[in-house]
């Protein structure tokens, strides 16, 4: 038996599109048994009601991809996932199932004469597979992360460094009931983007690494974006909303990812009241949020990460 728990995951965070991510304490859990032949899935928690039970499951999937890579086989799997991350959200939820069937094969490997993969082959093959590497490298690293990749003619190289978030930052989550996806919001996104615009998100992109690192009190004007959150307002206009609200409250307020979730990042330990009740008479669950650990797998004897 194999087990991992890995972290939901924010994206972007403004102006960081598809390269800055920042892992969130909010956990899904997988275990995986082997058997002689056949497949079991078992889902509980977010998701439980929608998701394929069967080959197509996306932990299902990314637990072939990890055996195939690390070049070993099981005639028949048992999957019980345990899943805390909300689908459709803009919570990572799908780089989280990634990661985790990647690390529970990590646990499988350790029972046998295999390699486990490393966290630079974790990051690569989640990316490559799942196609986020700012939400994919945060899962795997946890804390928050600067991704990048290098495309060398059909392959892209994936990779990620760590950054020490400072310890006055505290975060919180605005979770509305709708849902949507990347998918549906990307296509609102225009293809090409002036100069302006991107020397904009070039310089704020760098100022969120330094205010996420060492000055927070930079943080409202580094997750200033003009490239993706105003192009999606009209796919999610309460979230839009409440974003501009909170903004106007000088908290630096960023979509989570392709939303319709929110993040907020403060030097303050709570938002301010009247945003609050704003945001719970509009349907927005407001959580305070903890940084996220990097994944974690087991081999049924010894946690390793």
């Amino acid at each position: 038996m194999a087990s991992a728990v890995v972290a939901a995951s924010s994206a972007n965070l403004g102006p960081g599109f598809d390269s800055i991510g920042l892992a969130l304490g909010l956990y899904d859990e997988t275990t995986v048994e082997t058997t002689e032949s056949g497949l079991v899935v078992a889902v509980e928690g977010e998701g439980a009601d929608h998701v394929p039970l069967g080959p197509d499951h996306l932990v299902v999937r990314a637990i072939q991809y990890g055996l195939q890579a690390v070049g070993v086989s099981a005639p028949g799997l048992v999957v019980r996932c345990r899943n805390a991350i909300p689908h459709s959200r803009g919570l990572g939820s799908s780089a989280a199932a990634v990661v985790g069937g990647l690390a529970a094969v990590n646990g499988l490997v350790a029972q046998t004469d295999s390699k486990p993969l490393d966290e630079a082959q974790l990051i690569q093959l989640s990316s490559e597979f799942e196609g986020h590497p700012d939400n994919a490298a945060a899962a795997v690293l946890g804390g928050a992360v600067v991704s990048w990749t290098d495309r060398r003619g059909d392959r892209c190289d994936y990779s990620a460094v760590p950054l020490r978030i400072h310890p006055n930052i505290h975060l919180f989550s605005a979770i509305p009931e709708a849902r949507s996806s990347t998918a549906e919001t990307r296509v609102l996104l225009p293809a090409q983007v002036s100069h302006d615009a991107a020397r904009f998100n070039v310089s704020r992109a760098a100022l969120l690494v330094v205010a996420l690192t060492e000055r927070p009190d930079l943080l409202v004007a580094a997750t200033e974006d003009v490239l993706h959150q105003a192009q999606r307002a009209p796919a999610m206009p309460a979230s839009a909303e409440y974003l501009r609200l909170l903004r106007r409250h000088n908290v630096a307020a960023t979509l989570s990812g392709a939303g319709p979730s929110l993040i907020a990042l403060t030097t303050e330990p709570q938002l301010p009241a009247d945003a609050m009740a704003y945001g719970a008479a509009t349907g927005f669950t407001i959580t305070e949020m903890t940084v996220g650990d990097r994944v974690r797998w087991s081999s049924g004897v010894t946690a390793r990460g």
